[in-house]
């Protein structure tokens, strides 16, 4: 007969194993209410009650597997993003809320600029599509196309537009490629930007399971900007916006990028909610 158990001492376990293991304790409760379909009030009201032990062989799996590396996100399959639920896999970088601090400051700029009128929208590297399928949520008159080199994130973005009810365009291709038909009011991207040389520093769980072509790039990870810095003027409208999200160290690098190809635009680096430099905007008057 097997030993009946409660929720709160599965929990305790898994908290114990994980933190032994060098990893969060938080996620056992992550994993344990995705196990159960729970909120966190639901599992603490339900923290006596008994677990089925095929839910805990399943739960136990998951907590064994993130012990090795294996994200949270990965595990339950998604993530939250500016207030939305957004899918993810191996094939997309996991959202991080530094980059809804990007989409944050875009907005804002939307109400100063286009106050009238729903501006078109570009997000080049669109990985799970949280850039562009937010942008589509919060400005739902506008224009919105994403562009993606890899085939297999355009498939998990799509999923998520179509889940989250967002009309958005989606372009297979590399960079702005696929945009080049027209001029935009708006271009965002969030590129690769780490070095290959910073690859040690990274956590295993980013370094082993996230997709390289999504985390890496040449040029001390500055590829990618100098490729679209050189592209961008043939393709923002005046008035526009371009924003990147940038790595803390590439601020001064890219801003004079982007103060090359636009001499008499605005330019400016914008921290994050850690005071770390993370975007760069060009505003195009």
């Amino acid at each position: 007969m097997t030993k009946s158990r409660r929720l709160y001492e599965a929990l305790n376990g898994a908290s114990s194993f994980l933190k032994s293991k060098g990893r969060e304790e938080a996620v056992a409760r992550i994993l344990l209410q995705h196990e159960l379909g729970l909120s966190h009030a639901g599992l603490l009201s339900a923290m006596r009650d008994e677990m089925d032990e095929a839910v805990f062989e399943r739960y136990w799996s998951k907590i064994e597997q993130h012990a090795k590396g294996i994200p949270v996100q990965h595990l339950t399959g998604a993530e939250e993003f500016y207030g939305r639920k957004f899918q993810v896999n191996e094939d997309v970088l996991i959202p991080r809320p530094e980059t809804e601090e990007l989409v944050e400051e875009t907005l804002r700029l939307v109400k100063e600029m286009f106050p009238d009128k729903y501006p078109t929208v570009a997000d080049i590297g669109t990985g799970s599509g949280i850039i562009a399928i937010t942008m589509k949520c919060e400005l739902p008159g506008s224009l919105v196309t994403a562009t993606d080199i890899s085939e297999k994130a355009l498939t998990m973005a799509k999923q998520n537009a179509h889940r989250l009810e967002a009309d958005v365009h989606f372009k297979l291709g590399d960079l702005t490629e696929p945009i080049r038909d027209q001029k935009w009011d708006i271009i965002l991207s969030n590129p690769p930007y780490i070095s290959y040389e910073e690859a040690a520093d990274l956590s295993d769980t980013v370094r082993d399971f996230e997709p390289h072509n999504a985390l890496f790039a040449d040029n001390n990870g500055l590829a990618l900007y100098e490729k679209m810095a050189d592209q961008l003027p043939h393709l923002l409208n005046k008035p526009g916006i371009a924003g990147f999200e940038i790595g803390y160290k590439q601020g001064p690098a890219v801003e004079n990028l982007l103060k090359k190809a636009f001499p008499d635009a605005t330019v400016y680096i914008k921290k994050d909610i850690n005071n770390q430099d993370r975007m760069v905007f060009c505003i195009n008057n």
